[in-house]
């Protein structure tokens, strides 16, 4: 029998020896189960042709030669990707609703002996539980938002904190996206599902009676949206704020966004999206300067004429909304490797020390 997964936490929390996705590559690559392998039934041409016979032309057609391409795959992927696993094997596989295409992959791995099972519903199964775990629960967690000008390190403090063992959640790693209009990363961003996918699978390893440090974002991480319970949350969250002066900022800044400062092309595209937010006379500033090749000055200019008055107007409407000033001020110093080590140190120690806040006494 199918198994029937009732939370996202028992469904991560599976006990199988694999992941076996079905589905078309691109289908898989959209999002999938976390830790998945796609071992396609069924290529996207196959699959678009055995749809359009199915539509245009007859069912039964489509499925004899569905069937046929199904056998055929399968017993490729037997052959050559899972030719090493011992007879004691145990998979999950699903499909996009856990039909005919995992039904009869399974029934194939049944009959060589390994104990295969299917997920009920398949991938739509898994899906509704991500969304009803991201949109339509509580989520069961203190948020404490590190916030500060763009240039702060913020997400080099993150990543810092966590592998001194607090609880961080990155999400610009997760959207592979630095949150600005000139964070593009190497490599696309994932699609909204994926993206809430790793959101959610993130957040289940989470624990509960902990604090999670989460950098200060909009509402949008280049264009993946921050689903609107986390939204919430993160806005009224206690704010930790880490301040550094202008020069240091524009130092870090320079080496963090050599990538973008370097491609001239795609620097002047980009910043010519800001015309009618920022002057004409602005703009063919910064353009001069990327002709120049001066790239601290123009980081500099970036900041005083774009990202640092941008920062001011989103922290008087964050107070608006919450009335909170930050719990805790932190100064980076010159952000040397020295300065950033210990800030790490001190916001640990001040998320920790609002955890014991919230204890009640014993």
């Amino acid at each position: 029998m199918p198994i029937c997964f009732k939370s996202l936490q028992d469904m991560l929390a599976h006990g199988r020896d694999a992941v076996i996705d079905v589905r078309s590559p691109a289908e898989f690559a959209e999002d999938h189960v976390p830790g998945a392998i796609n071992l396609p039934v069924l290529d996207n041409d196959e699959r678009a042709r055995v749809g359009t016979i199915y539509v245009q032309d007859s069912p039964f057609r489509a499925r004899k030669l569905g069937a046929a391409l199904v056998f055929r795959n399968s017993a490729n992927h037997i052959e050559q990707s899972l030719s090493h696993h011992d007879g004691g094997w145990q998979p999950l596989v699903y499909c996009w609703r856990g039909g005919q295409r995992s039904g009869s992959f399974a029934w194939m791995l049944q009959q060589i002996g390994w104990r295969a099972e299917l997920i009920q519903g398949g991938y739509q199964s898994y899906r509704r539980l991500v969304k009803a775990y991201l949109y339509d629960q509580d989520l069961p967690f203190q948020l404490i938002a590190l916030d500060g000008y763009t240039g702060s390190a913020k997400t080099e403090l993150l990543h810092r904190i966590a592998a001194l063992g607090g609880q961080v959640l990155d999400l610009e790693g997760l959207a592979n996206h630095r949150g600005s209009l000139l964070g593009g990363m190497a490599g696309p961003q994932p699609s909204q599902k994926a993206f809430e996918t790793a959101l959610a699978s993130a957040l289940v390893q989470f624990d509960p009676a902990r604090p999670i440090l989460v950098e200060a974002e909009s509402s949008k991480i280049g264009d993946r949206i921050i689903p609107p319970g986390l939204w919430t949350a993160m806005k009224q969250a206690p704010r930790l704020e880490v301040t550094a002066p202008v020069s240091a900022r524009c130092r870090y800044l320079t080496q963090a966004y050599d990538d973008i400062l370097s491609d001239s092309a795609e620097l002047r595209k980009k910043l010519g999206y800001l015309r009618g937010h920022r002057s004409n006379a602005v703009i063919e500033h910064w353009f001069a300067l990327i002709a120049s090749g001066d790239k601290a000055l123009l980081t500099q200019s970036l900041m005083e004429d774009h990202y640092d008055p941008s920062y001011l107007k989103s922290q008087r409407l964050t107070r608006q909304l919450n009335g909170q000033a930050p719990v805790a001020q932190v100064d980076l110093q010159q952000m040397t490797e020295a300065d950033l080590a210990q800030a790490a140190e001190t916001i640990l120690a001040i998320v920790e020390r609002q955890l014991l806040e919230k204890q009640p006494p014993s």
